[in-house]
C-alpha cells in the first residue's frame, strides 16, 4: 500500500485512459460474438493443448506484476494492457468455449491492477479508495456470472451449515491476518476503533473487497480450473494468482504468505463449497490487518 501511495504521490495524474481501454477490452472479451468476422475459421482448442493456453497468459501477468513490484510500473502497465488486447483478440480466433470461459475472468486480473493504479487516492481516508478500486471490478465480475450461467451452487451461495461457518470464520480470519500484520506491518485505515468506525471497514472489507476477491478468484477461476485440470492444479494456480496480485506491498514475503493464505481458502472453499463463509474470513482477516491491530500493537 505504501507503495502504492508513494507513487500516486510522484505521478498525480490520473490514467482514466487505462480505465476505459481495459473496459472495452473487457468487454470485447465477454461479448466476442460483436467483434467476430462472419464465416472467420476459427480453432478448437485440444484437450493436451489447455495446459499452454492457461500458462501463457499467467506467466504475462506474473511478468507484469514481477515488473510493478521492481518499480518499473510503466513497463507493467503495457504488459498489462497487451494481456488485455492478446486475451480479447484471442477470443475472435478461439472457439473453444473451455477457453473462453477462463480467458474471460483472467482478464480481469489485469483489469484490477490498471483501475488500482488510475484511481485516485485519498491519502487521508484511504479507506474509500477500495471503492473506486472494487465497484469497477464487481461490475465486471457480475457480468462474468451472468453470461457463463453459473448456478449458485457453482459460486457458493449457500446457508448450508452457515452458522457454524460465521462462528470460525472471526477467529480463522484473526489468525490469517495477524500472520500478514506481522509481515508487512500496515498503517490503519480508521482513525479509532469507535462502532462508526468499525462497522464502514467491516462493511467494505467484507461486502466489497472479500466478496469480489473470493468471487473472482475462487467462485470463477478456481471452479473453471477444476473443470478442465483437476483440483490440485486449480488451487495451485489460483493460489499462485492470488499472491501476485499483491506484489503492490513490495515484498517478497507478502507474495509467499498470500499464496499460502490463497491456499487455505481455495482448500476452505473445495471443502465447504460455502461463499458466506470464505468471504467472512477473507474480509475480518482485513478488518484485523487494516483496523484492530493496528491501533492495538501500535497503541
Amino acid at each position: 500500500m505504501k507503495k502504492l501511495i508513494d507513487s500516486h504521490k510522484k505521478k498525480k495524474e490520473s490514467n482514466s485512459q487505462i480505465i476505459n481501454s481495459s473496459l472495452i477490452l473487457t468487454l470485447l472479451a465477454i461479448f466476442p460474438s460483436i467483434v467476430r468476422p462472419k464465416g472467420m475459421i476459427l480453432e478448437k482448442v485440444e484437450s493436451k493443448d489447455f495446459r499452454l493456453y492457461i500458462a501463457i497468459p499467467i506467466l504475462c501477468m506474473a511478468l507484469a506484476e514481477l515488473l510493478f513490484f521492481s518499480g518499473r510500473i510503466a513497463v507493467a502497465i503495457c504488459v498489462h494492457i497487451g494481456i488485455l488486447i492478446a486475451l480479447s483478440l484471442s477470443n475472435i480466433f478461439i472457439i473453444d468455449p473451455k477457453i473462453h470461459k477462463i480467458y474471460m475472468p483472467l482478464m480481469l486480473l489485469p483489469l484490477l491492477r490498471l483501475i488500482n493504479l488510475s484511481t485516485p487516492v485519498f491519502f487521508e481516508t484511504t479507506l474509500y479508495s477500495f471503492i473506486f478500486t472494487y465497484i469497477p471490478l464487481a461490475v465486471s465480475v457480475a457480468v462474468i456470472i451472468a453470461y457463463q450461467s453459473y448456478s449458485l451452487e457453482e459460486i457458493g451461495v449457500t446457508t448450508k451449515n452457515l452458522p457454524t461457518y460465521m462462528f470460525l470464520s472471526v477467529p480463522l480470519g484473526f489468525f490469517l491476518g495477524l500472520g500478514e500484520y506481522l509481515i508487512i506491518r500496515p498503517e490503519y485505515l480508521i482513525p479509532d476503533l469507535t462502532f462508526g468506525n468499525l462497522f464502514k471497514l467491516t462493511f467494505l472489507m467484507v461486502f466489497l473487497v472479500g466478496l469480489v476477491e473470493e468471487l473472482l478468484f475462487r467462485s470463477i477461476l478456481q471452479t473453471r480450473f477444476e473443470k478442465v485440470l483437476g483440483v490440485r492444479e486449480a488451487l495451485i494456480i489460483t493460489s499462485l494468482l492470488f499472491g501476485l496480485m499483491h506484489s503492490g506491498y513490495g515484498t517478497f514475503y507478502e507474495i509467499f504468505y498470500t499464496v499460502f493464505a490463497g491456499f487455505v481458502i481455495g482448500a476452505l472453499f473445495y471443502k465447504t463449497k460455502s461463499l458466506p463463509f470464505i468471504t467472512v474470513l477473507h474480509g475480518f482477516a482485513n478488518v484485523f490487518l487494516f483496523g484492530i491491530l493496528p491501533h492495538h500493537l501500535i497503541g
